[in-house]
């Protein structure tokens, strides 16, 4: 991943600069360029003042990137989640939706999804400005949203979902590169937690949301569509104020940054490993694809996934089957979101406190999540079976931590994003898959898709496990090069992790 800037007629460095500086940060001489430029603000001798300014640079990207990325997220899981709502309502009627056409609305979000990737990943390399793509795809997801509202058929129905999965199908890996952009390595994760949080926020407030207008009496629309047309418009109103607030340069003239933070923003790029180029470089693709590490990733993430693609849209379904009424169910909805958050939150604590805990957290969520699915499936009193569904959540809160895995350890600007891409896919595959294991003969237990939900959380707990070992074993191997000098640091920008002597992988 990288970060993305206009031309250097449209954004200087600093609002000061000269216009003849070279702007390109693909290339070395850059970057020596504002370290000979602005060596007179350096001051080695007082490293608190250095602090104390870093610090009031994160505190400003904080307030001035986080809350727009928090929210696009929040909604975009709401979006994706509002048929959801409307199925415990008179959505599947009105429709009239049989046999497994209800599980083929939830797939097709995920196969819109997975076409757009490959032009996604193009564009993430070619657009000058990430924070107007984003503005825009987000615009148009909302117009389709607020579209379904009117929608009469199942075709029209399953065509604008396939819609909307395309246009949703940027934002995760574009948020994250922004995050990757702005922020060190070690503020990732909880940046990346933040944002990741709002999923379960959105569970949260989609429910109470959902049962306010489900007590609202009206004969102008039906409840799923006062729920499509709120969050499709909510989400119309963001778009435009991302494509006209949300900045996507660290160097931004907006951050209202001065000579003094010049060499600040330098070094956190470098630390991020992240430099833009608009060259696709085949050479990282193929390391990327000779690296066991990244189908250790994909394997892990689309076995998350199948449960994820079946439990987002079956929720409220679920929670009827312990003998809810379709109010009651969308009420008690909101537990699943507050269970996300607690695992967020709780997992976020714990790698940010122990070193190399990542995947280790990661993996202790999955077995988390099979012991929940397994509580779900044998408890034989229904309604205590909240218990099992309640604790089956920690799936969302590992796949934030592969995440951050990537933005950590892998490094080079191709190699980042076609890792994040191929992981998206597999992402896709696994949610287009779990909702069809949700056999509809075999309710109210599911027992068939809670078995295999426990198989492939298994999967994803052993493949996690080798991605580690991988990444230790390299660690291992580039701390002994160095002791022995046979391997030096050099001045390269754009290596992958691979090629940096002293790139060290976060486990």
């Amino acid at each position: 991943m990288a970060f993305f800037q206009q031309n250097s007629s449209q954004i200087p460095m600093f609002p000061y600069k000269q216009t003849s500086r070279p702007q390109s940060l693909t290339s070395f001489d850059d970057l020596e360029y504002d370290r000979q430029r602005y060596a007179n603000y350096m001051d080695d001798n007082n490293p608190e003042l250095d602090r104390e300014l870093e610090k009031r640079l994160v505190r400003k990207l904080d307030w001035m990137i986080l809350p727009i990325i928090c929210m696009i997220d929040f909604l975009q899981f709401l979006d994706k989640s509002t048929i959801n709502y409307a199925n415990a309502f008179t959505f599947s009627t009105d429709l009239n939706l049989s046999g497994s056409e209800y599980s083929l609305l939830g797939s097709i979000f995920y196969i819109g999804y997975l076409v757009y990737q490959i032009p996604n990943n193009y564009l993430l390399q070619r657009v000058p400005n990430v924070s107007r793509y984003i503005g825009t795809i987000v615009f148009l997801w909302g117009g389709i949203l607020v579209a379904m509202a009117f929608g009469k058929t199942f075709g029209q129905m399953l065509a604008m979902r396939f819609l909307l999965g395309m246009f949703e199908a940027g934002i995760y890996p574009a948020l994250t590169l922004l995050v990757a952009t702005f922020y060190r390595r070690s503020e990732q994760v909880v940046r990346l937690g933040a944002f990741w949080l709002c999923n379960g926020l959105a569970l949260f407030l989609g429910g109470l949301i959902s049962y306010g207008i489900g007590n609202i009496d009206t004969s102008f629309f039906v409840t799923w569509q006062w729920i499509m047309l709120i969050s499709g418009g909510a989400t119309c109103i963001m778009g435009i104020a991302s494509f006209f607030f949300l900045i996507s340069n660290p160097k931004s003239p907006r951050l209202g940054l001065n000579a003094e933070y010049s060499h600040i923003v330098e070094e956190r790029a470098r630390d991020n490993a992240v430099y833009r180029t608009t060259t696709i470089k085949k050479s990282q693709i193929i390391e990327a694809i000779k690296e066991p590490r990244l189908w250790y990733l994909c394997v892990a993430t689309m076995c998350l996934n199948l449960q994820n693609g079946a439990i987002t849209i079956y929720n409220t379904q679920l929670i009827a089957t312990f003998g809810f009424n379709s109010l009651q169910s969308v009420l008690l909805s909101t537990g699943s979101g507050l269970s996300d958050i607690v695992y967020i939150l709780g997992s976020v604590y714990i790698v940010t406190h122990y070193k190399h805990s990542v995947l280790y957290t990661a993996m202790g969520l999955m077995t988390i999540d099979v012991i929940g699915l397994l509580l779900l499936l044998l408890i034989p009193i229904p309604k205590l079976k909240l218990i099992g569904f309640y604790l089956a959540w920690p799936y969302a809160a590992c796949f934030v931590l592969i995440l951050n895995t990537i933005a950590n350890n892998v490094s080079g600007f191709t190699k980042k994003i076609f890792y994040s891409s191929v992981c998206m896919i597999f992402y896709c595959i696994g949610n287009v898959a779990g909702p069809f294991m949700m056999v509809k003969s075999q309710s109210p237990s599911y027992w068939g898709a809670m078995v295999g939900y426990c198989c492939s959380g298994t999967v994803c707990v052993i493949c996690l496990g080798l991605a580690r070992l991988w990444m230790a074993k390299l660690n291992n191997e580039k701390s002994r090069r160095r002791q022995s000098g046979v391997e030096k640091s050099n001045a390269m920008v754009d290596m992958t992790d691979r090629e940096d002597p002293d790139f060290e992988y976060i486990l």
